[in-house]
């Protein structure tokens, strides 16, 4: 089985939301594992990476990730000597080419941005605490300090509503800093909620002024076999998980 991203007509860029199909990857990392982050060979991680370095049209050296901390940290690149090994952000944009941007997820929203016309491209990591703190509206900004106005966003596979199930506290965070938030939850249980992150996500960037923004649909939770989840592992007791990459490049 080879390589199986999910793209949207949206993006013109080279770009992708990898699956888990298509790599080396062996057992419960079967088989596109990409985040070093997992108890996995190396050797077959980097081996995934080139696979889709390779399917973007860039050389593997040139398709980067950064440590991802659930942050609003952004970082621009513009000539490989931007980026080093360890680099701490949750978000990247570029105007370089021959630049590939990718962030690493397993249930958080992968969102992959472009402005085709002044040729900037981005790339975030938005789980609830990346979004509610910010993270899509700093890589807005940073795009918009290269040049980019007209900004295209697409939200990728994620965790879905109806698997997100939070408790109080969680619901508090949000509706004390905006009670209009609370559109984004449903009562669940005694004090549990289930709370919508792709439609959280969509909202904060229209907010932000994105104009031409979506989500591809796919909920990580309930597609294991095509989807590496951290809540699914968790829920299933298996021993770890799988990391998926959503790229985008120019």
């Amino acid at each position: 089985m080879g390589l199986e991203p999910i793209t949207s007509a949206r993006i013109s860029a080279r770009h992708g939301f990898f699956t888990r199909h298509g790599g080396v990857s062996t057992g419960v990392f079967a088989a596109l594992n990409c985040g070093y982050g997992s108890p996995e060979r190396p050797e077959l991680i980097a081996q995934n990476r080139a696979l889709i370095a390779g399917h973007v049209g860039v050389p593997p050296a040139h398709l980067f990730s950064v440590t991802q901390t659930h942050s609003a940290d952004v970082l621009t690149i513009t000539t490989p000597e931007d980026i080093t090994a360890g680099t701490k952000a949750d978000a990247m944009v570029s105007s370089g080419t021959g630049i590939a941007l990718g962030v690493l997820t397993a249930d958080c929203a992968p969102v992959l941005f472009q402005d085709a016309e002044n040729g900037v491209i981005g790339a975030a990591h938005a789980g609830w605490r990346g979004a509610f703190h910010g993270v899509l509206d700093a890589t807005l900004e940073a795009m918009r300090a290269l040049g980019a106005r007209e900004i295209t966003a697409v939200v990728g596979p994620c965790i879905s509503q109806k698997n997100y199930e939070v408790g109080p506290e969680f619901f508090e965070t949000f509706f004390d800093e905006n009670p209009d938030y609370s559109r984004f939850f449903i009562p669940a249980s005694q004090e549990k909620y289930l709370f919508d992150l792709p439609s959280f996500a969509l909202y904060r960037l229209r907010q932000a002024g994105v104009a031409q923004a979506e989500w591809t649909g796919q909920c990580t939770y309930a597609a294991p076999e095509d989807f590496y989840s951290y809540r699914y592992s968790q829920h299933n007791n298996l021993p770890s998980y799988g990391r998926m990459l959503s790229v985008i490049a120019r």
